[in-house]
């Protein structure tokens, strides 16, 4: 497997504690997953909407309120409402073992009652997900209007910082910097002959670039491919099955039409299609 697991750990219903919960997110992490925390009080629709906006591959439901066997089926449910019924759910909390055997028979893979080790806990995730198919090989059809690596996007906790390194230890220059406020980001552009060096630094505690520096630290964020038409990339990797962030393009820095390609259909690298302001619009200036 190319990319770790994403898990999240969900608190549904009004219970107020969620120190074990915790525990199993970190412990999660530490076995080399990605994990994704929910906080309190979650009703089970805004937690299959989660699941499936981050597109994780396991739930995992804590409760200590006694509504387990209200709350965990209603959650796998919803699940198979979405046509997500692929999407591993495991519980955990003060759980009766008479209800155990109900609530695996409603969709929930394992319960893990308190004393289980994380080990046990992340083995099972392990050997149980699903891992939803890649793209077909089409027979070798190239993604339309491919010019070469546009941009490398770096994201960094403090540009101010982290662009000694480009501008004193290799010699770039910035010859563009702004801030695209709908991603929440500071971009900072450092050309490199016929690729430019993105750095992107988070301009809020919400933003993309804030979570992903949160879950994985500072480091390569993404690869942008110019293309002629973004739009026209984006349909052909959805012909192809590649799994889509964006659906239509959206404005990022420079002026660019951009669209983002989910890193699980491109080998664990986030993949940006842009397309520079002129192109598709006025090729004659």
């Amino acid at each position: 497997m190319g990319y770790p697991i994403r898990v999240l750990v969900a608190k549904p219903g009004l219970d107020g504690h969620d120190r074990g919960a915790l525990v199993i997110a970190q412990g999660l992490r530490d076995e080399g997953m990605e994990v994704i925390y929910t906080g309190l009080r979650q009703t089970p629709a805004q937690i299959v909407s989660t699941a499936l906006q981050e597109d994780v591959s396991c739930i995992g439901l804590s409760s200590l309120s006694g509504a387990h066997m209200e709350l965990f089926p209603e959650v796998a449910r919803l699940l198979r409402e979405q046509g997500a019924e692929d999407i591993l759910i495991v519980g955990g909390g003060v759980i009766p073992d008479a209800d155990i055997p109900p609530l695996k028979a409603a969709g929930i893979a394992a319960v893990f009652t308190p004393g289980t080790r994380i080990e046990k806990v992340a083995e099972f995730i392990r050997t149980h997900v699903q891992i939803r198919d890649l793209p077909l090989d089409d027979g070798g059809t190239p993604f339309p209007g491919v010019q070469g690596i546009d941009h490398i996007g770096i994201a960094v906790l403090d540009a101010a910082t982290a662009i000694a390194f480009y501008t004193q230890g290799l010699g770039l220059s910035v010859t563009h910097e702004e801030v695209v406020q709908d991603q929440g980001v500071k971009t900072i552009f450092l050309p490199l002959n016929a690729v430019q060096i993105e750095l992107l630094e988070p301009i809020g505690d919400d933003s993309p670039i804030a979570k992903f520096i949160a879950a994985k630290g500072p480091g390569l964020h993404h690869i942008a491919y110019a293309v002629d038409n973004v739009e026209t990339a984006l349909a052909h990797a959805k012909t192809l099955g590649y799994r889509l962030i964006d659906e239509t393009p959206r404005s990022g820095g420079q002026g660019k039409l951009i669209a983002f390609v989910h890193p699980k259909s491109t080998h664990g690298v986030l993949t940006e299609f842009c397309q520079h302001a002129h192109k598709g619009v006025d090729e004659s200036s």
